[in-house]
């Protein structure tokens, strides 16, 4: 029972035999197809012999049997399936990047756009809309360092104490990234200088001075120095402010302008000589200049230069007739040189005129500036009177003094002339204390008994 195999039924015999035989006519079948297609109604003949052929349509027209399969075209060896996945990422990824360049790119011209509108707001004092518009820019190009800066610097100028934190910190990252840049240290500078801190706003003034600029070196170097003198001066550092002016005087440009700007510093700093040196400077380059003539011409008068500022304020006045200043510094010079007694080329004769004049204008000045306050002079006690009292004080001197006029003339005495005149300067000096600054004769006075020395020149 167990030992002859199954036999197998008439229609699976058949169907097997057909198959064995099949394999050959197949390909036989698909040639005579393809040299005479109206021969065989379609390719399906081939793969089922049993069926039925139909004629083909009398119009010409082949109906071809879709039910059967193409026969597969891509081959199944891994390098091919490789090399097609591979050229499909390269493409989509070429895609991608494309997509990404553009988005980067429009991101760039909005930033671009937010950008100047920025700059447009903080040109017109506008920050609050300037810092919006910066901050937005950052959304577009978050590693601009430019859009940074102005960021920074819109917060900074922005006059609001709770930003300068702000700023300081995104100037910090941009020094750490480029601690030469000159921009950067100036605008750390600035925000220095709005604390007040002197210290480091000279480390990062002279950081800006001597770092690297994109335009004019000499100029922005300049230019920094000049901020560093102003706060300085604002700050009351004289003696920083004198060593940043000499070294700035050092390095300006023969240019008139330049030179004005220096004197004006010199002038804030009170360093008369330093500022009449400037002004020459600026004549020397430009001798028709009326600022700087007139400017010359007040530095050496505050200086007590009297000579050298009537020659200067006459220039002036005559440049400009209607400089109303310079004509009344004029003024006082020219009473100022006609009534020093200690002036170099005055004979004896019109030095004791002087001192006579100057000691009975002396008492005319005393008495109106105690009528000023209410002292009387007259009951003066000269015996029971302190010499180093006030008005009444110098009353008494000047009465001890007056019988000393008629001695002037004597060769003997020599020191005379200043000891009369000393009485005089005390009184203008005490008078103009208590009372006022005076005019005229007695401005006069009191600024020869103030630059004697250089008056008498």
């Amino acid at each position: 029972m167990w030992g002859q195999p199954p036999r197998l039924s008439s229609e699976r015999s058949e169907h097997f035999a057909t198959s064995q035989a099949g394999g050959a006519g197949l390909k036989a079948c698909v040639k005579e197809a393809e040299k005479n297609p109206r021969a065989l109604a379609t390719e399906a003949t081939c793969l089922h012999p049993q069926a039925p052929r139909r004629p083909p349509p009398s119009n010409g027209i082949v109906i071809r049997d879709m039910s059967w399969q193409m026969p597969k075209l891509i081959p199944r060896s891994a390098p091919m399936i490789l090399l097609v996945l591979t050229l499909a990422a390269a493409t989509g990824f070429a895609a991608v990047s494309h997509l990404v360049t553009r988005y980067t790119a429009n991101q760039q011209a909005r930033g671009r756009k937010l950008y100047a509108l920025g700059l447009e707001n903080a040109k017109a004092l506008h920050y609050d809309d300037a810092i919006a518009a910066f901050r937005a820019a950052l959304t577009c190009d978050p590693t601009n360092s430019q859009y940074q800066l102005s960021l920074a610097r819109a917060l900074r100028d922005s006059n609001d104490p709770r930003r300068l934190d702000e700023s300081e910190s995104y100037l910090i990252a941009l020094w750490q990234r480029t601690p030469q840049d000159a921009a950067v240290n100036l605008a750390l500078a600035r925000v220095a200088a709005h604390r007040g801190s002197i210290e480091d706003a000279t480390r990062y003034y002279h950081n800006a001075m001597y770092g690297v600029w994109s335009g004019d070196l000499d100029a922005n170097r300049n230019k920094a120095r000049i901020e560093l003198i102003q706060f300085l001066l604002k700050q009351g550092a004289r003696a920083q402010a004198d060593s940043e002016l000499i070294a700035l005087a050092a390095a300006l440009p023969p240019d008139p302008a330049s030179h004005l700007q220096a004197a004006h510093l010199f002038q804030q700093a009170l360093d008369y000589p330093g500022a009449l040196a400037q002004y020459e400077e600026a004549l020397h380059l430009d001798p028709g200049n009326s600022t700087a003539l007139a400017g010359a011409g007040e530095t050496a008068y505050l200086s007590g230069n009297y000579s050298s500022a009537q020659r200067y304020l006459r220039s002036a006045v005559s440049a400009n007739p209607a400089d109303a200043e310079s004509r009344q510094l004029l003024a006082s010079t020219d009473l100022v040189l006609r009534a020093n007694p200690f002036h170099s080329h005055v004979s004896d004769a019109e030095r004791n005129r002087r001192i006579t004049a100057a000691f009975s204008q002396a008492e005319d000045r005393l008495t109106a500036c105690a009528q000023q306050v209410g002292i009387d002079l007259t009951k003066v006690d000269l015996a029971n009177t302190a010499p180093a009292s006030a008005l009444p004080g110098l009353q008494a001197r000047w009465q001890l003094a007056k019988p000393d006029l008629d001695l002037l003339r004597s060769p003997a005495e020599t020191d005379l002339p200043d000891a009369i005149m000393d009485v005089v300067f005390q009184i203008e000096q005490q008078t103009a204390a208590t009372c006022g600054q005076p005019q005229g004769l007695d401005l006069a006075l009191l600024l020869i008994s103030q630059k004697r020395e250089a008056a008498s020149q």
